[in-house]
């Protein structure tokens, strides 16, 4: 049986929006923490003749970012400050009553040195070092929509059109070839369908979200297994117990016999209904194996010896402690252990793999692939040791009956077949759309889908004359980066919402008043303004060059949708 890991990094446009803690030092802390450390595991991998094909994606707008000489700029000074902190906490800790925890402090500096020695070795560059891996074979990168956009909610078939248009574009910019495969922002899925967004419009007949997918060039992407299997939702941050992996399926399978109840296996891939002219794969999540991982309560990274996340020192930032227990107070940590952190992650390795052989053999008739999708950040920001994890992983699977495989190269062994129609909803906390439309994020979305309709009212004028073509690229840009999911994600866990609360206040409002100088109304006094806004922004969200020609294209491709009543 293959086992598709997928690896999913996404962080919202920070660059040039402060530094701590929500600026640039959010995307240095996840470079330093995960991106750099899961490069050198994939490059020790390849060195060993270790087979690890990871399938990994980078959503286009933070691989904008990664690419920036601004990144690069902010990553050394990153580095330096975080080596001054632990060069200064290392002599405070010698000289206080906490000298046992010096040589904790040690490890670190060690590995600030090591990491930023790596980062300078690959010219500040990690979009390029992980193409080369993706160009000699080792790992498939995947897109996403441009900037996260919760796709099901967007009010225009051109928006989500646009989202997967500008993803797919961006990545074959930045690393040099086309991606098969795309993560649906937040695992979010709708089915094709009347729609509307408010009760007092008639509801619109619109594609479903794998209809886009195909439109845009992509061939693959993934679900959660409720979606599949219409059973109770893992959720990301949803705890469920082990054993989930079974469900019924009668009411969302087109094959099954009437009045037979269908059990379907979420160890398939399978094809979404959509033009017979471009079949879209779905791969779907294995509760069983992501729960094994995942979960602070039943997974790995709660083990009583891994670094406590929580638990920080200041000044400088130093982690010196373990997780101890599942309900041990910070005060109460205990010192963590480098060597034994590393062993238990080397012994959980094990369980993993010995998990992974015994659902294959379960699974023997049925079973066609394992896929195990997480967001990236979750191995060596969140679990620390969960980098050297999979590390270890890859070297137990090494010629055992499950054998690693990227999405493509499974489809190219093994074509799915088999049809079915999705539930609508996401990998969120309850598995539907609540987490990001609710009491308090519906402002949010009353507020984005005029914006939308606004700025593709403009567009086909704006891309005949050079100032609009150069005002709609603005509008474009900062309407994108207003559809991002993390500021009604953000909202919804009430930790920092007032962070997106003005994220989302700032590229609304400069979206709205670029398209106000792209009004066939608008005064002379108001087009200049725009341009002024536009020189401005640019400079501040430097991001997709090409997105005027998506958009162009978007509006070439988009025919007029039947209208009709029905329920919203």
């Amino acid at each position: 049986m293959d086992f598709v890991l997928t690896l999913h990094s996404h962080l919202p446009y920070v660059l040039n929006h402060g530094r701590w803690p929500h600026g640039s030092d959010w995307l240095c802390e996840a470079a330093l923490d995960t991106y750099l450390p899961l490069l050198e595991q994939l490059t020790a991998l390849e060195r060993e003749g270790v087979h690890a094909p990871i399938t990994l994606g980078l959503t286009p707008v933070l691989a904008n970012q990664l690419a920036h000489s601004t990144f690069q700029a902010e990553m050394e000074h990153f580095l330096e400050n975080r080596l001054a902190a632990c060069r200064d906490g290392i002599a405070e800790l010698a000289g206080s009553g906490e000298a046992h925890l010096v040589p904790t402090a040690e490890y670190w500096r060690a590995r600030l040195e090591h990491l930023r020695n790596l980062f300078r070795a690959i010219g500040g560059n990690l979009v390029t070092a992980f193409a080369e891996l993706g160009h000699r074979g080792r790992l498939e990168l995947i897109s996403c929509g441009a900037t996260h956009g919760y796709l099901p909610l967007l009010g225009r078939d051109e928006s989500v059109r646009l989202q997967l248009g500008v993803g797919r574009r961006e990545h074959t910019r930045l690393f040099g070839q086309a991606p098969a495969g795309c993560w649906l922002p937040e695992c979010a899925y709708r089915p094709r369908g009347p729609w509307s967004h408010r009760a007092d419009r008639p509801a619109v007949d619109r594609p479903g979200i794998e209809e886009y997918v195909a439109g845009a060039g992509f061939s693959f992407f993934f679900v959660d297994a409720h979606l599949a299997a219409a059973g109770m939702p893992l959720g990301t941050y949803h705890e469920v117990p082990l054993g989930a992996e079974r469900f019924d399926a009668e009411r969302h399978d087109p094959d099954a016999p009437s009045g037979r109840r269908v059990e379907r296996s979420p160890y398939q891939a399978y094809v979404v209904s959509s033009p017979p002219t471009s079949p879209v794969t779905a791969f779907v999540r294995d509760p069983r194996s992501s729960m094994q991982v995942w979960s602070r309560h039943h997974g790995y990274p709660g083990d009583e010896g891994y670094l406590e996340f929580h638990k920080i020192r200041w000044p400088g930032g130093l982690k010196l402690w373990r997780v101890t227990g599942p309900d041990t107070d910070l005060g109460a940590k205990r010192p963590w252990d480098p060597a034994a952190a590393f062993a238990r992650a080397s012994g959980h390795a094990d369980h993993f793999a010995h998990l992974l052989g015994e659902i294959a053999a379960n699974e023997r008739a049925a079973g066609q692939v394992i896929v195990a999708p997480f967001d990236t950040e979750l191995y060596g920001h969140w679990w620390f040791e969960g980098v050297h994890f999979l590390g270890e992983l890859f070297r137990r699977l090494a010629g055992g009956t499950v054998c690693p495989a990227t999405a493509s190269t499974h489809l190219d062994r093994r074509t799915a077949s088999r049809r079915v129609r999705l539930a609508e909803g996401s990998w969120g906390a309850r598995g539907d759309h609540t987490m990001w439309l609710n009491e308090r994020t519906r402002w949010t979305w009353e507020r984005l889908w005029p914006l939308e309709d606004a700025f593709w009212s403009v567009a086909p004028a704006a891309l005949r004359d050079g100032e609009g073509r150069r005002l709609l690229g603005a509008a474009a840009r900062q309407m994108l980066l207003a559809q991002s999911s993390d500021w009604q994600f953000i909202i919804s866990t009430g930790l920092v919402a007032d962070y997106a609360e003005r994220r989302f206040d700032l590229h609304t409002a400069d979206a709205s008043r670029l398209i106000a100088g792209l009004q066939p109304d608008a005064s002379r006094e108001e087009r200049a303004a725009a341009l002024g806004l536009a020189s401005d922004v640019d400079q501040r969200d430097d991001l997709f060059p090409d997105v005027v020609e998506a958009v162009a294209e978007v509006l070439e491709t988009t025919a007029p949708q039947p209208r009709r009543r029905g329920r919203p």
